[in-house]
């Protein structure tokens, strides 16, 4: 029997504890605290996928973070935030390479039989959970658009 993603988030912050690794042990625990936190507010048990699309939620916010503090010039707090960004990347499935993505979105746009950029939401719906974590969103939304044009 496989354990469940939030299991192996939970036995990961064990282990940091006992490694008294502060920094992974503090992204750990804020990434357990937005699970609970989705879990309390939608009142549900949440299920891998649902981890996964947290996951990826704290690693834009991340990302994003990495940006301004880049552009305010505080190395220091870019360079924690790069560091929480890579932790949380180690519960991504395996990345999807362009080519995998592409047959992907291909795959997506035949089904859904789109002809026009008006399908693009259709096209999305059905490519989502397929590439749910595996692929950048944003770059598989710029492909969708560039086969409906």
């Amino acid at each position: 029997m496989s354990t469940s993603l939030k299991d192996r988030i939970t036995e990961d912050m064990k282990n940091a504890m006992r490694a008294k690794d502060a920094e992974r042990l503090g992204a750990i625990r804020l990434l357990l605290a937005a699970i609970k936190q989705k879990e309390v507010d939608e009142r549900i048990t949440v299920d891998d996928a649902a981890v996964l699309g947290i996951v990826e939620k704290l690693i834009k916010q991340r990302s994003d973070s990495v940006e301004q503090f880049e552009k305010a010039g505080r190395a220091d707090l870019a360079a924690k935030e790069k560091d929480e960004r890579e932790l949380l990347k180690g519960y991504l499935p395996q990345q999807m390479s362009d080519a995998e993505l592409s047959a992907a979105v291909d795959a997506a746009v035949a089904e859904s039989g789109a002809t026009g950029p008006q399908a693009m939401g259709k096209t999305m719906a059905l490519l989502r959970p397929r590439i749910a974590g595996r692929a950048d969103m944003g770059k598989a939304s710029a492909l969708v658009k560039q086969r409906l044009m």
